[in-house]
């Protein structure tokens, strides 16, 4: 997908230049009442095995019947990532053995998955983009959890996630630093809950990262790749990464070959270490799942759920770039989570975009992000902060009163028209009180009145002294204006 090799991009080792080569398995658990197979509740944080039914714990004689809303959530992620739906595809079974997989194999998909090739476009934070190539999704069951840290003799498994829906979202090697990685990721993630295919919560399990690094010298053919299981924050992705990709060429540059093996992310130590060899698809014995049927859509099935998709990031980002006059990174921003994009156009609505996302971007989010709150808990509501928008744009209270007054509505509440009114928070617009406050300020420093005409930019001081006089309420346009006139300027 980069044909040109970006030198920024190149780690540096001892002897020579090395590029990390990345690509990417999501595991994101689908958003559904019920499992893949099976009737029980996906409810997170239940007793153990209190969300399991006989078919989830394989007893014997169960049968698997699919639940139809997973697979709508499968097709409706695939669309959003402009992918290629098969018509029709086919449920295998994978066979490993573990304690916290009753069957003795996961129902999974592999050689016709539901979903084929698609793409996402990711924007990085220096304000490039690329095209992570999206190489297949298909639906598998989850396993459920093995306990050791229970007792010092014995193991305990909670089969609750056991037979819970995954998509497995398989990214071509396409990324080459872990920056690009983690911006492949939350790009991901943000595209699917704006879907709502998928909640995206890290913290509980139900979006995870296998990572696959690999290095190479630039133009050699691709290196042997290790594999870093379960990674569960974008964070610790990148770290995980920048860690696996030096510990390589370490080996390397030391005449050493890499073996292929699965590995885990250790946050604690920030390092990774060897978990098991890597497995190879016909370890796992694939075979289709003789209790299932082939799984056929029809054309129309398809159409009828992309014409219900809600509006995407990048086509609203597209949007309000060029209905509200955002740059591209503020609508990058305000869409990255569906709320903040929901909020903005309820405050940019008949007013000036650009103000309203800088008083979302740089006041509300700045207060949000240092209480811990997301836009869903603002205490300001975004008929609140138009008011605040509306009050500045008539000129009726200034920047800095506004600033005042925002911080009155997100600590006591209130209709900021009401609270200006009461609290005689108006601008001063009679050009006689700014006039006197004026000279007041030029009568007490002549020696800054003689710098200020010799070096104009000395106006600013000025402006600032006659608005602390004034508590913030005259129009800083009109007090520069009046002191230019005044001095000759």
């Amino acid at each position: 997908m980069n044909a040109a090799i970006d030198p920024k991009k190149l780690i540096k080792g001892a002897i020579s230049d090395w590029e990390v080569i990345i690509g990417m398995e999501i595991h994101a658990q689908v958003t559904s009442k019920s499992k893949l197979f099976s009737g029980a509740s996906t409810a997170f944080g239940g007793p153990p095995n209190a969300h399991v039914s006989l078919v989830d714990a394989a007893m014997p004689g169960m049968l698997p019947v699919i639940n139809e809303e997973c697979v709508a959530q499968a097709v409706r992620t695939g669309l959003g990532l402009k992918a290629r739906i098969n018509l029709r595809s086919v449920f295998d079974r994978k066979n490993y053995f573990y304690p916290d997989l009753p069957q003795g194999y996961q129902i999974s998909q592999y050689k016709s998955p539901i979903v084929g090739e698609g793409e996402v476009v990711v924007d990085l934070p220096d304000g490039e983009t690329i095209t992570v190539g999206i190489e297949r999704l298909h639906l598998e069951q989850d396993a459920g959890k093995s306990i050791h840290d229970l007792s010092a003799t014995d193991s305990f498994v909670d089969l609750n996630r056991s037979g819970v829906a995954l998509m497995e979202i398989v990214s071509k090697p396409d990324m080459r630093s872990s920056e690009e990685a983690k911006a492949y990721v939350a790009k991901l993630r943000t595209i699917l809950r704006y879907l709502g295919t998928c909640d995206g919560d890290m913290e509980k399990g139900n979006l995870r990262a296998d990572v696959n690094v690999s290095v190479r010298r630039p133009g050699e053919p691709l290196g042997t790749r290790c594999e870093i299981k379960n990674v569960n924050s974008i964070r610790f992705i990148g770290q995980a990464i920048e860690y696996e990709a030096r510990r390589q060429i370490a080996i390397l540059e030391d005449g050493g070959t890499i073996d292929q093996e699965t590995r885990l992310f250790d946050a604690g130590r920030g390092e990774t270490r060897s978990m098991r060899s890597k497995e190879e698809a016909h370890d796992y014995r694939y075979f289709p799942d003789p209790d299932l049927l082939p799984l056929e859509l029809s054309p129309a099935y398809v159409e009828d759920l992309a014409q219900h998709l809600p509006e995407l990031p990048d086509a609203k980002k597209a949007r309000f770039v060029a209905d509200y006059g955002l740059t591209p990174y503020d609508a990058g921003v305000l869409v990255a989570e569906r709320a903040s994009a929901d909020y903005f156009e309820a405050v940019a609505r008949g007013r000036d975009g650009k103000a309203a996302a800088n008083w979302i971007i740089n006041e509300l989010f700045g207060r949000l992000n240092k209480e811990g709150k997301g836009i869903e808990d603002s205490p300001v509501s975004a008929a609140q902060l138009g008011a605040i928008v509306d009050l500045i744009g008539e000129k009726v209270i200034s920047g800095k009163i506004a600033k005042d007054l925002f911080e009155i509505v997100w600590s006591e509440g209130g209709e900021p028209r009401e609270i200006v009114e009461a609290r005689g928070m108006k601008q001063v617009t009679d050009t006689g009180a700014i006039e006197a406050a004026v000279d007041q300020i030029i009568a007490a420093n002549p020696d800054k009145v003689e710098q200020a005409k010799a070096k104009p930019t000395l106006l600013g001081w000025f402006v600032g002294q006659v608005m602390k006089a004034t508590g913030g309420k005259t129009n800083p346009q009109a007090v520069n204006e009046m002191l230019k006139q005044k001095l000759g300027i």
